[in-house]
């Protein structure tokens, strides 16, 4: 009627390689009617997200420090730049980070645990309970005892 459109939330879909990209690349049809931004570890993905804006940040976890800080910088670069509306990762350091630094600019965010953490959560999950506003677990044995919720299996 007045020539506007609603304008598509910004999405900033964050994993590491591996497993937790395959889990991503099986949640992204959920995407289709947001503006998608991906962050990966895995400089080989923008094969697989054609359109989407594809940025890397480096791999690093509490065993390497130094590479740690370094994934926190560019992350951060990464969440001012892209202003996400909504940040959702399948893990693993780098989602929790995200998800952290997207709560300070008011973002709503959800971690999905790997479908591999059939005994408990992982420790970038356990993390996101008290940050993220939804973490997911694909067991409905881990849900019962963690907190987080189970709505189902991505694999």
């Amino acid at each position: 009627m007045f020539g506007w459109e609603a304008a598509k939330p910004v999405v900033l879909a964050v994993s590491s390689g591996g497993g937790h990209w395959v889990q991503m690349q099986r949640l992204a049809p959920a995407f289709d009617n947001a503006d998608v931004h991906y962050a990966t570890t895995d400089k080989t993905a923008s094969a697989q997200v054609s359109e989407a804006r594809l940025h890397i940040y480096p791999d690093a976890n509490k065993e390497t420090p130094l590479r740690l800080i370094m994934c926190v910088i560019r992350l951060a670069w990464i969440v001012a730049r892209v202003r996400p509306d909504v940040v959702i990762s399948t893990g693993a350091a780098g989602g929790f980070t995200a998800i952290k630094l997207a709560r300070l600019i008011g973002a709503r965010t959800m971690f999905v645990d790997s479908i591999a953490n059939v005994r408990g959560l992982s420790v970038s999950a356990r993390l996101s309970v008290g940050v993220a506003d939804r973490v997911l677990t694909q067991w409905p044995r881990v849900a019962a005892v963690t907190g987080a919720d189970y709505r189902g299996a991505v694999i």
